[in-house]
């Protein structure tokens, strides 16, 4: 991907995959590959700092032998994912703007040079 995501984002969509339901640090991975170039190093700080702001909790489960942990929202990580969702919408739309607005103007460039119009 050749845009670089800063960490409210990443939480965003650690939080959105959380919303669908308990799940563990490599499936959240799993998940957030499909639309960004993340890591498992990457996603654990994120994990801890959701944590630390208790929109999610841990809890272990025995798996093959051994404890696997679990990852879950809170109401507060439902509520702070609302609010994400709200900013992106904003974020997108302004980035679409500037984004298209431009195609718009090269085509009202285009079809102001195949008119012959002169600004000069």
């Amino acid at each position: 991907m050749a845009f670089k995501i800063e960490s409210s984002l990443l939480d965003a969509c650690a939080l959105a995959i959380l919303s669908r339901g308990d799940t563990y640090g490599y499936e959240i991975t799993q998940e957030m590959k499909k639309g960004t170039d993340i890591s498992e190093s990457t996603l654990y700080p994120v994990l801890r700092r959701l944590q630390k702001d208790k929109l999610c909790f841990t809890y272990d489960q025995p798996y093959q032998g051994r404890n696997r942990r679990y990852y879950s929202i809170t109401p507060e990580g439902l509520e702070k994912l609302s609010e994400y969702k709200e900013m992106w919408e904003d974020y997108r739309n302004a980035i679409e703007s500037l984004l298209y607005s431009a195609d718009d103007n090269d085509i009202d460039s285009d079809a102001a040079d195949e008119r012959g119009d002169d600004d000069e």
